[in-house]
């Protein structure tokens, strides 16, 4: 019988006990008798799809503050708008007093004489045959909480918020006509930047917003703006949503103008990592309660009162109401009892209210647009266009685009710079009707769901691979890698994201000596990693062809 040598039986018994997972069973320890579990891992590593519209918003609250902590310029997550109102709106006063009011925007009302040029821009109100515009006092005009509404109305949910800093002092005057554009001049250029250079060391974010940037002048805006775009191309993480300046209150003739301006501000640079949206759109999101006598004139009563009560028109029932204002009683009403008697006795008031309520919804759509990636992200996915959808909230709009108007924004030959309409149709309503970025003459980055598929594909991999960082740069970790992506794109292309009869018209994963890689790249530590992909393109344009055809025998 032939022995066997003792070598060979030692090397056949270590590599029978060799895990799959290369632990060398003999060399562990074992100093009592006993059963023992060596548990080993049944499946790879597999990318985990990263979150694709996490918005930050960059802008002004009513306070930044909660439990003693202070949270001004310090981006903090909010998954509600209740975590929202507890660090950012102001607390309510004990009962009975009104609750406290979050955005106290101040009107005037400024006579203008009769067939005024100015009388399509902007808001009027006809008081004893006298027009009136409303003007506001641009110093108390913010859009953080509303837009916030905005978006968590539309399906948003997770989100960042920076506040970077709290209401200043009104101006107690008002814009001098309805064609000058409000400039807040308690908005700083320096405090959101300062707040944007904060979200650097941030990598969830996917949106970032800027509600009040359309209350800079237009040179500021403009470096806003260019800075925003710059610090998204260089994070390779999230697109910026802009509002065009003028939006609110835009010339039916020379919206252009704006439009031009923008433009011209944003510069060169990431432009396919920005996104425009306009106009502002008129909304439901200030209510009858939010605005009263307090918002009017700088809260100066004796001026309602030679209004509502004139010697040429007497209204005796609302000119004890304003006297029980100025000149409060030993047990006063509270000012939501006074406003709704006030609305009660005289309709001219009520008509002016409502013209005041109406001004005050005009919003940018920013807010809005962020809620609107998140509920399109998660019921159709981001490779879907987040266009042809309402927007919640949305009633009016100050301007109605044509076709016509709608193809000058949309396509830009010169600069290729496309602004999406929001636009109204009959029986459909209010719809988005756009999905392109500014970068519209390129045609890599020319639409948003393309440049967002992108940024969550090479995200959720990158994040995925930071796990073989310190993993042997050798053929299994190269198999591992490729596989892992491989599969992961699968399943993406399953759901719809990548266009292909099969998964391997969709893309291709490379990895490895001599096709990513080289000797030195090897030797200098670097694992090079090739994806290709065919992202779905949105059908913008739909032609048809009718031929008349010949009748035959």
């Amino acid at each position: 019988m032939t022995s066997i040598p003792i070598s060979l039986i030692n090397l056949s018994i270590k590599q029978a006990l060799i895990n799959s997972n290369g632990t060398d069973i003999m060399t562990q320890q074992y100093t009592s008798p006993g059963v023992y579990i060596n548990e080993l891992n049944a499946f790879p590593n597999s990318v985990v799809p990263v979150a694709t519209a996490i918005p930050a918003f960059v802008g002004y609250t009513p306070k930044a503050e909660y439990q003693g902590k202070s949270y001004l310029n310090t981006p903090q997550v909010i998954s509600s708008y209740a975590e929202f109102a507890a660090i950012y709106l102001l607390d309510d006063p004990a009962p009975p007093a009104d609750p406290a009011k979050q955005y106290q925007p101040e009107y005037y009302l400024v006579a203008q004489a009769p067939h005024s040029s100015l009388s399509s821009i902007g808001h009027y109100v006809n008081i004893g045959g006298v027009d009136y515009a409303i003007l506001p006092d641009p110093n108390t005009l913010y859009y953080m909480v509303n837009s916030l509404r905005l978006f968590f109305q539309n399906g948003g949910g997770r989100a960042y918020i920076v506040s970077v800093g709290t209401y200043g002092a009104p101006s107690k005057t008002p814009l001098p006509d309805p064609s000058v554009r409000p400039v807040n001049t308690n908005v700083l250029l320096s405090d959101l930047t300062s707040g944007l250079a904060t979200l650097k060391n941030e990598q969830e974010p996917t949106i970032y917003v800027f509600p009040e940037a359309t209350l800079l002048s237009l040179a500021e805006n403009a470096t806003l703006m260019q800075t925003a775009l710059l610090q998204a191309s260089e994070l390779q993480t999230a697109v910026c949503i802009f509002d065009v300046i003028g939006g609110d209150t835009p010339d039916p003739v020379l919206y252009t103008n704006d439009v031009e301006n923008f433009r011209n501000g944003t510069g060169s640079q990431g432009l396919d990592f920005g996104v425009c949206y306009y106009p502002f759109i008129g909304t439901t999101i200030m209510q009858s309660a939010d605005i009263d006598f307090t918002n009017l004139f700088g809260g100066d009563v004796a001026q309602l009162v030679a209004l509502l009560n004139p010697p040429s028109n007497p209204n005796p029932a609302a000119a004890a109401i304003l006297n029980m204002i100025q000149n409060p009683p030993t047990n006063p009403m509270r000012n939501s009892q006074l406003q709704a008697a006030l609305l009660t006795a005289s309709p001219s008031y009520q008509q002016l209210i409502n013209v005041v309520l109406a001004y005050a919804n005009i919003l940018p759509v920013s807010g809005a647009m962020a809620g609107v990636y998140t509920l399109n992200d998660s019921q159709n996915g981001v490779w879907n266009a987040p266009a042809n959808t309402s927007i919640v909230g949305a009633v009016s709009l100050p301007i109605r685009l044509s076709d016509a108007q709608q193809g000058n924004l949309n396509v830009d030959t010169a600069t290729g710079k496309s602004i999406n309409a929001i636009r109204f149709f009959n029986g459909l309503g209010i719809l988005v009707w756009g999905a392109r970025t500014l970068d519209g003459n390129s045609d890599d980055w020319r639409y948003i769901p393309v440049r967002r598929t992108m940024t969550y594909l090479e995200q959720s991999c990158k994040e995925a691979v930071r796990a073989y960082i310190f993993e042997p740069n050798d053929k299994n970790t190269w198999a591992a890698v490729t596989s892992m992506i491989s599969n992961f794109l699968t399943s993406v292309w399953k759901q719809g994201g990548l266009q292909g009869a099969s998964a391997s018209d969709a893309f291709s994963v490379s990895c490895g000596l001599g096709s990513t890689m080289t000797a030195n790249d090897i030797l200098n530590g670097f694992m090079n990693v090739t994806i290709k992909v065919a992202v779905v393109h949105p059908a913008e344009f739909i032609v048809f062809t009718f031929q008349q055809q010949m009748a035959t025998s």
